[in-house]
């Protein structure tokens, strides 16, 4: 009697999972693959009501709407690629926004199509003399000084006319805050392209998964325990207590209960809306780059999926206005807020993290950290890598 109350006390205390994994989006999504196919047994969880992270899209009027924001997948790493294809075939979408300076269209990013719009300039050697003119007049002015702010750094690597016209209203909007407020070290670089190539990434591989990225995250948790509606924190000791270890990929300040202060994200709000058009505005992504426009940017969702008189298939289109603003308990973190005092709060919350042995943290808001997706899926790569050898 004895020996058998025993084995029901140690079943009752044996995990029912070797992983817990805290959001579905890409991080969690991929190591819970790449745990399956190790053998391993994985619940995901995700406090939102359907999987996939800020890559879900919604159906609207036959239309796959990006719901969080246009997520256009490029990389040059080829194993990273080759892993997405094996899952979903993608498409051929290359991006290349333009911008909307108070009417004035322009070509992004900035190539010998921008500067011929910008100045009429038709060959290398013209556009490279007029932004040299433009830059010595700023280097003149800071005398030898480096830049205080991120509007010098910017007048700096690109002159007065595309600092102005393409950079400042857009990044205030973007910032909730003047130029001259933000940090320097915000825009490092700004590359110059002097071809004519409107193509915005540098990177060997892009596109969008045919379907949709729907169909990936299906793939990457085919035959994965899941539960949406699903609030880790609301449940954290029952939840903990199904599974032997932890990926989490949420806000590391709320894992430690906001134990050092509360971390900033700048967040966006989307007005999304049915227009009785084919085609609305011609393109994927047009930026408006002056302060007045209170939207940062409009997406045409048709547009990362039709190509060519395939558009005009479908009778209507989806857009959607993105507002930039600050973020608030409740709304959705987006991007960290990259300064000092910011950085000197996570890395005492990475420090804590750094000692944890059954609890891993990964994603851009566990790593407070801005990635894009190929990087997120690759992050997740390398941990399965490393922690299903052992």
């Amino acid at each position: 009697m004895q020996k058998l109350l025993y084995l029901c006390t140690l079943l009752v205390c044996m995990s029912q999972y070797d992983y817990l994994i805290v959001g579905a989006g890409l991080f969690g999504a991929t190591f819970a693959f790449k745990a399956k196919m190790a053998g391993k047994k994985c619940l995901v969880i995700d406090k939102r009501e359907h999987l996939g992270g800020n890559v879900y899209c919604e159906r609207v009027a036959g239309i796959n709407v990006h719901k969080y924001g246009a997520h256009i997948f490029h990389t040059s790493n080829r194993a990273v690629w080759d892993f997405v294809n094996s899952l979903v075939p993608f498409n051929r979408y290359t991006n290349c926004p333009v911008a909307n300076y108070k009417g004035e269209l322009y070509n992004l990013p900035f190539n010998m199509n921008t500067f011929y719009q910008m100045w009429g300039v038709r060959t290398p050697d013209e556009a490279i003399a007029k932004v040299e003119s433009q830059k010595s007049k700023v280097k003149s002015m800071l005398n030898g000084r480096e830049p205080r702010n991120l509007e010098e750094q910017a007048l700096l690597l690109v002159g007065k006319d595309i600092y102005e016209k393409l950079i400042k209203g857009y990044t205030e909007k973007q910032w909730g805050r003047s130029c001259t407020e933000l940090p320097a070290f915000i825009i490092r670089r700004l590359p110059l392209r002097f071809v004519y190539d409107n193509n915005y990434f540098n990177d060997f591989y892009q596109g969008i998964p045919v379907g949709g990225y729907n169909l990936l995250v299906e793939q990457l948790l085919e035959g994965i325990d899941t539960r949406t509606n699903c609030d880790f924190f609301a449940h954290r000791s029952e939840l903990t207590a199904l599974a032997d270890k932890i990926i989490y990929t949420g806000p590391i300040d709320r894992f430690y209960d906001f134990r050092f202060g509360k971390l900033e994200y700048r967040t966006v709000r989307f007005e999304t809306e049915i227009k009785d058009t084919p085609n609305y505005q011609g393109n994927a992504v047009i930026n408006y780059t002056d302060r007045e426009t209170p939207f940062t940017r409009i997406i045409e969702h048709k547009h990362f999926e039709s190509f060519g008189q395939a558009v005009y298939d479908n009778p209507k289109t989806v857009i959607s206005r993105e507002y930039s603003t600050e973020w608030q308990p409740g709304m959705e973190p987006y991007y960290p807020v990259n300064d000092n005092k910011n950085a000197s709060l996570y890395a005492q919350y990475k420090a804590l993290a750094d000692n944890e042995s059954k609890v891993f943290f990964g994603g851009r808001l566990a790593e407070y950290k801005y990635y894009d997706m190929a990087p997120t899926i690759e992050q997740a790569l390398c941990l399965a890598d490393k922690e299903l050898k052992e």
